[in-house]
């Protein structure tokens, strides 16, 4: 569904934070992508969304190649991204903000019935519809923000740390609801620092390394792998004396 090659991004002068990274997520499923703080991981996100300010490489989606779309086109193909910093607008209610997920549709019918299955997905924004978006705790804030996306109909949703800052059961609740979107088809790529949970959450890993993918395999495969729980999940590494 995703397919990422040679992909370049970085920031003024061309300072280059990834480097040539290959990457794939596939339908119904959940990819993960760790690496320490300065990794390029959320550059990577902001690099395939084409709003990294320096991009190069190959972006496909479904098998068209996607890389000179710029943002809003590659929403309208099916390609969501929700950043790691809060994008809601605190003023307006729960209600208004989903509403502006649907921006870029022009058929009111379709966002009605898209934001009617949304909140049939997040019970508890129906019931705060009324609220305002900053009296949300943070992780209902965060729901929102995925809520939004989910109002296009992403293909792929890609999301930037989605856990940070939040209590463990709202740090459940976003993991079951990625699971959620891959059980309904959609390929969810996400970055994240906290480890252990993530990829048990995924299906597929990468980490990521001074701008360059490192290691990649299956979630499980990387979670027993021994030089992964010691740099990121706190696992000492067995030491076998030598004979």
């Amino acid at each position: 569904m995703l397919q990422v090659r040679g992909l370049e991004a970085g920031y003024g002068g061309g300072r280059r934070i990834v480097d040539g990274v290959d990457l794939d997520a596939g339908k119904g499923e959940i990819v993960v992508v760790i690496g320490q703080n300065g990794a390029g991981k959320s550059t990577l996100l902001k690099g395939i969304f084409n709003v990294a300010p320096f991009r190069r490489g190959t972006v496909s989606l479904d098998g068209t190649d996607v890389s000179a779309l710029p943002a809003p086109d590659l929403l309208r193909a099916g390609l969501a991204y929700v950043p790691q910093n809060r994008s809601l607008f605190p003023k307006l209610t729960v209600a208004e903000n989903l509403r502006l997920g649907g921006f870029l549709l022009r058929d009111r019918a379709l966002v009605d019935r898209r934001l009617g299955e949304v909140q049939a997905l997040f019970p508890i924004l129906a019931e705060r519809n009324r609220d305002y978006a900053a009296s949300l705790s943070g992780g209902e804030q965060r729901m929102l923000e995925i809520a939004r996306a989910l109002v296009m109909e992403p293909k792929v949703i890609m999301l930037d740390e989605p856990s940070i800052g939040l209590a463990p059961r709202m740090v459940d609740l976003v993991f079951a609801t990625a699971r959620t979107l891959a059980g309904r088809g959609a390929a969810v790529l996400m970055v994240e620092q906290n480890v252990k949970k993530a990829l048990q959450a995924s299906d597929r890993g990468y980490v990521l390394e001074l701008g360059r993918v490192q290691i990649a395999g299956r979630a499980a495969a990387l979670i027993d792998d021994a030089g992964v729980g010691a740099l990121y999940m706190g696992k000492r590494q067995s030491i076998h004396p030598t004979s």
